[in-house]
Order: C-alpha cells, then structure tokens, then sequence
C-alpha cells in the first residue's frame, strides 16, 4: 500500500465538480462506453451538493497540506433493505486512474466506505463490476472477501422505460 502522504481522500465539495466529471468520463473510456456520459457538471453540482441523491469521495495525489491531482473517486448513495429494515450503502462507481492502481488507493476508498456505512449503520454495500473486469473482480473477491451475487439479475429501465410505464395502466 502506497504511504498515506503518497495520497489522501476527502469527501468532494462543489468545487470539484470538474474534477468529478473528469473521472467519470475516464472511467466511461475504461469500460469502453466513452459516449455514455451524459453527466454535467450542472447535474452533479444539483444531485451532489443542492439535492445529495449521491456522495463522491475523493482521491488526491500528494498529502492533505499539499494535494495533487485528483487519481481516483468513489461514488456511492444509500438504499434501503426491507429485509434487514436498515440502510445500506450502493457503490455506483469506483475509479482509480491507471497509473495509481496497485498502490492501495482502492482499498482507501474501500476502508472510507466502510466507515461511511458504520457511521450511517448501513447492513450492507453493493456494488456492481462488468463481467469481463477480472481484475476487479479478483480483487473484490480476493481482497475484499466480497460474495458474488450470482443469484441476482441486474434490470434497469432507461428514460423512455420510465416514461413508457405511465402506459401499463
């Protein structure tokens, strides 16, 4: 694991809103889906910080007293389990730049959501990974201790599957 002054993470402000989109745009790029951002940075300014429906951490080359540049995020807002009746945490994305991987960057990220969700008392996190990314998946499996969820489907509905439901009357 890097040293703790090679990095550090601090929960982003409004002022990072660039800065958070970059990221994700790099991660679009990483998962081969460039053209699917469709974020901006009024929306996250809105749905971060004005209305929080999500939380983003943030990694920073460099120590706290002197930040570098910005090498990973964690995105994530809180669900709800009916069977635990208590909340839980969902990472919508995690992301660490390509030169800055294998330097425990992640698993800061990782340890600060942990303790985001004991503070929250969340039962559980969830998170999703591609099928094809091996390397994530051993790491969350191997590192984390992670359980796949292969009993699971993922569904979702786009924006016209949202619009179109008002017809299932």
């Amino acid at each position: 694991m890097a040293s703790e002054s090679a990095y550090h993470i601090r929960e982003a402000t409004p002022d990072d809103v660039d800065t958070i989109l970059q990221l994700i745009i790099d991660l679009a790029i990483y998962e081969k889906e460039p053209d699917a951002v469709k974020a901006t940075p009024e929306l996250l300014r809105k749905n971060l910080f004005e209305s929080p429906y999500a939380h983003a951490l943030i990694a920073f080359s460099g120590s706290a007293d002197a930040p570098g540049e910005a090498v990973g995020l964690a995105l994530y807002f809180f669900n709800y389990s009916t069977w635990t009746g208590r909340p839980g945490l969902y990472l919508e994305d995690l992301y660490v730049k390509q030169d800055y991987r294998s330097h425990g960057i992640g698993k800061a990220l990782f340890n600060r959501l942990g303790r985001v969700a004991e503070e929250r008392g969340c039962a559980r996190m969830d998170w999703a990974v591609l099928t094809w990314n091996q390397p994530s998946i051993d790491f969350y499996e191997k590192r984390l201790g992670a359980q796949r969820m292969s009993d699971w489907v993922g569904m979702r509905l786009d924006e016209k599957g949202i619009a179109d439901l008002k017809n299932l009357v």
